[in-house]
C-alpha cells in the first residue's frame, strides 16, 4: 500500500543540492545525512549498545562460575616442629586448585534480572528511534522554511522589477515635462525600500538555509541550496479527524512505545523485589593438590605429593530469608510505586501525543482556511493592480493609487505563501503522525 507520509507531500517541493552543484541531494538523502550525523542520534545510539551490554551481562547470571589459584609460601626461622620442639627450619609450600560455583534457584531474580535487561535494551532502542524522528520532523520543517524564504525573495525581486520600471517611465516622462521631479524622487524612494525588503527576505533565507545546514551538521552553509518545484505539483490532505490519526500513531509512535516497555519493566520489578522473600541455593564444586618441602626431612617427589594431596570438594549452600528488618516488604512497596507512577507517566505521554496530533489537525483545519481565503484575496489583488495599473500607464491613476495597489499584491501574495506552506507543513505533519516514516 502506498505510504502518503510527510515525504510523499514534500519530495516533490524539495531537492538538496552540494555546494558546486555537482550532486543533487534527494530529501531522503538529506534526512539520512542528518539522521547518520546527528550527536544527539549518535550518543543515544552508544546508549542502547550499553543496554546490549547490560542485557549479555544478565544472561551470564545462568552460566557457573570457574576460578582457578596457585599459591606459594616460604617459612624461614625458628618454629615448632612435629615433636613438640622448637627448632630453625626452613619450609616451602605449594598449592593449586580450580573450583566452580552455580545458582540453582533464588526466587526468580536471575530470570527476572534477565528479562529486565531485555526490555531495557528494547527501551534505549525506542528511545533512539524517538530521537530520530524528532530529527525528521526537524529537517522538514527546515525544508518549509527554505522554500518559503525563498518564494517571498521572489515577490520581494519582483516588486523591485516593477519599481525600476516605474523609475525609468517616470525619468522618461520627466524628461519631457509630463511627470514632475517630486514624482521621481517619491518612486525612487519606494524602489530604495523594495530593495531593503530583497535584502530582509535574502538575509532570512540565509538563516534558514543556516538552520538545515546545521542540522544536517554540515560544517558551512556555502554553497548549499534548494529547489522548489512548480506550484500544481502541490497535494494537500487534511485526515478524516484527530482521532483516526491518534489511534494510528499509538501503534508506532516509538515515544509511546518506550513508556509501555518501561511500564512493563516496573511490573518485572515487582517481581524481582518479591524474590527477596524466596530461599536461594547454590552448588558449588573444586579441586585441589599441594606440594610441601622441609630442611629437616626428606620430602617425597613432587609428582607424587601432587597425586598423593589431590582432593575434591561438592557441596550445596541453602539460605533461607528470615528477617531483613523489612527490606524486602519495603523493595516491594517501592517497585509497586515505581509501576504507578510508570502508569501515570504513560497515560501523559498518550495524552501528549493527542493534543500534539489535534493542535496539527486543527492548524492543519485553519491554514486550509486561510490558504482559500488568501488565493482569491491574492487574485482579487492581481486583477486590481492590473487595472490600477493600466489606469496609471494611461494617466488616470495616480503614482499614489499605483503603489497602494502593489503594496495591497505584494501583501496577498506574501500572505497566501504563507499559508501555503503553513497547510503543506501541517498536512505533511499529520501523514508523518500516521505511518511515522519518510519515503520518496
Amino acid at each position: 500500500m502506498k505510504t502518503t507520509g510527510i515525504i510523499s507531500a514534500l519530495a516533490a517541493l524539495l531537492i538538496c543540492g552540494t555546494a558546486q552543484a555537482t550532486e543533487t541531494w534527494t530529501l531522503q538523502q538529506c534526512i539520512d545525512y542528518a539522521l547518520e550525523n546527528n550527536i544527539q542520534i549518535r550518543q543515544s545510539g552508544l546508549s542502547a549498545e550499553s543496554r546490549e551490554i547490560d542485557y549479555n551481562s544478565a544472561l551470564s547470571n545462568r552460566l557457573p562460575g570457574v576460578s582457578a589459584g596457585a599459591s606459594q609460601n616460604w617459612s624461614f626461622g625458628r618454629g615448632l616442629t612435629a615433636n613438640n620442639t622448637y627448632d630453625n627450619t626452613n619450609t616451602t609450600s605449594t598449592s593449586f586448585n580450580i573450583g566452580t560455583d552455580v545458582t540453582l534457584f533464588a526466587g526468580h531474580r536471575i530470570t527476572g534480572n534477565i528479562k529486565l535487561a531485555e526490555l531495557s535494551l528494547e527501551a534505549a532502542k525506542s528511545d533512539l528511534e524517538r530521537i530520530k524522528d524528532d530529527v525528521r520532523v526537524q529537517v522538514a520543517q527546515a525544508f518549509i522554511q527554505i522554500v518559503y524564504d525563498r518564494s517571498i525573495l521572489d515577490v520581494a525581486r519582483n516588486q523591485v522589477t516593477i519599481d525600476s520600471m516605474q523609475v525609468e517611465r517616470l525619468t522618461a516622462l520627466a524628461a519631457t515635462g509630463k511627470a514632475s521631479n517630486a514624482e521621481v524622487a517619491s518612486q525612487q524612494a519606494t524602489l530604495a525600500q523594495s530593495r531593503l525588503s530583497v535584502t530582509q527576505a535574502g538575509n532570512n533565507l540565509s538563516l534558514s538555509i543556516l538552520t538545515l545546514t546545521q542540522l544536517l551538521e554540515l560544517p558551512s552553509p556555502e554553497g548549499f541550496d534548494i529547489m522548489a518545484p512548480e506550484a500544481n505539483e502541490l497535494e494537500f490532505s487534511i485526515p478524516e479527524s484527530p482521532e483516526s490519526v491518534y489511534e494510528q500513531a499509538l501503534g508506532i509512535k516509538p515515544s509511546i512505545k518506550s513508556e509501555e516497555i518501561r511500564l512493563e519493566q516496573s511490573t518485572r520489578n515487582i517481581d524481582i523485589a518479591k524474590s527477596g522473600f524466596y530461599p536461594t541455593l547454590s552448588l558449588s564444586a573444586g579441586a585441589g593438590t599441594n606440594y610441601y618441602t622441609s630442611s629437616k626431612f626428606q620430602s617425597d617427589p613432587l609428582s607424587d605429593q601432587l597425586k598423593n594431596n589431590f582432593s575434591q570438594y561438592i557441596g550445596l549452600n541453602l539460605n533461607i530469608p528470615i528477617f531483613s528488618r523489612n527490606s524486602n516488604h519495603n523493595n516491594v512497596r517501592s517497585a509497586r510505586l515505581g509501576r504507578m507512577n510508570q502508569q501515570m507517566q504513560l497515560d501523559n505521554v498518550k495524552k501528549q501525543l493527542y493534543k500534539e496530533i489535534q493542535q496539527a489537525y486543527y492548524n492543519a483545519v485553519a491554514s486550509k482556511s486561510r490558504y482559500e481565503s488568501s488565493e482569491l484575496v491574492q487574485v482579487s489583488a492581481r486583477e486590481s493592480f492590473d487595472l490600477v495599473q493600466a489606469k496609471y500607464e494611461g494617466g488616470k491613476a495616480s503614482i499614489t493609487e499605483f503603489n497602494e495597489s502593489k503594496n495591497r499584491l505584494v501583501t496577498a501574495q506574501a500572505d497566501m505563501l504563507k499559508y501555503r506552506y503553513e497547510y503543506l507543513f501541517n498536512t505533511a505533519l499529520l501523514e508523518f503522525y500516521r505511518n511515522s516514516s519518510f519515503e520518496l
